[in-house]
């Protein structure tokens, strides 16, 4: 049981990332030349010792093979909007006729890192977003079909919601506390209407949750978790505790709603198919392992050291 004790912790091994980790751009393409402008908040910049140099070596504009040449690039925090903003302007050898975007911020931030881009070229529009595992995407300012723009759109969501140490950490909890299977389904409800509530509320309004604070609440939702299975094995309404975990893990959705520009739909869609996938998994791995060793009691194991992680990522993310 000490595997899965260690695997909880290993799982969350990552919440030293930030849980909403993303950052925007804008590219103008005229012609030969290419305006780019970049938001990142400040504190994915803070242990970057030169974040200029760092971010324009992970930015690069192709057209086909060719690179296009930095001419200028300007950054400065803007203390108001807790951000670091960047203007650069590009050169190509030539009229570009195939723009390549290759974006690497995830190396030199953190590994969950996100970065939308949005481009505009002689009144067209395209965009792209950019993590670990999609650094390099060609603009073709050519409107897609609506059923591939609508798939890149479930892509999105169902990538979003299984790429990070926070993502899989809340789903297991979810499955850890499940007394029976009957349960796992209102949990799973519950978590998922506050996850798709709290998106909506914050991609169409106006209100943009501080990061510390709803990764340092969820953080203190998974730990409460932990306590109900410990403590209070047969505690009643732990579907409300599922539904407030939604709540926090939505805004980082909301925020991701609002700056792709994306609808809804699509997106929450590949959310939800992603997560229930997840909790389906973690549920049919605890439920083997409890009858493999039921005597050792690895719910309880696994709540503790959910407990730990959960607790250790508030007092992270007070100080951080």
């Amino acid at each position: 049981m000490r595997r899965l004790a260690a695997g909880v912790v290993l799982a969350a091994a990552g919440l030293s990332a930030h849980m909403i980790s993303m950052s925007t751009g804008d590219l103008r393409l005229k012609g030969d030349r290419a305006e780019y402008e970049l938001r990142v908040p400040l504190y994915e910049i803070g242990h970057l010792k030169e974040p200029q140099k760092s971010l324009f070596e992970n930015f690069r504009l192709l057209d086909g093979r060719e690179g296009a040449r930095l001419v200028k690039h300007l950054c400065e925090t803007d203390s108001a909007q807790d951000a670091y903003l960047c203007r650069a302007e590009y050169q190509f050898p030539g009229p570009v006729k195939n723009l390549v975007v290759e974006c690497t911020f995830a190396a030199v931030m953190v590994a969950n890192h996100v970065h939308l881009l949005r481009a505009e070229r002689e009144g067209a529009s395209d965009q792209a977003v950019f993590d670990f595992s999609y650094t390099r995407v060609p603009l073709r300012f050519v409107p897609p079909g609506k059923a591939a723009k609508a798939f890149s759109q479930f892509w999105a969501g169902l990538a979003r919601a299984a790429g990070g140490a926070a993502q899989w950490l809340f789903v297991l909890a979810l499955a850890m506390a499940a007394r029976r299977p009957r349960e796992l389904y209102g949990l799973a409800a519950a978590f998922l209407a506050g996850e798709f509530a709290s998106a909506l509320y914050v991609a169409w309004g106006s209100w943009s949750p501080a990061p510390r604070f709803v990764e340092a609440a969820a953080a203190l939702t998974v730990a409460y978790l932990a306590v109900e299975i410990l403590m209070l094995p047969e505690a009643g309404h732990r579907w409300a505790v599922a539904g407030a975990l939604g709540v926090f893990h939505g805004f980082y959705f909301g925020l991701f709603l609002r700056e792709a520009r994306m609808p809804p739909l699509p997106v929450l869609a590949g959310v939800g198919a992603a997560e229930a996938a997840l909790i389906a998994g973690f549920a049919w791995i605890l439920g083997r392992i409890e009858r493999a060793a039921a005597a050792l009691r690895p719910i309880r194991i696994g709540a503790g050291a959910l407990l730990v992680v959960g607790m250790a990522w508030f007092f992270l993310r007070l100080r951080g």
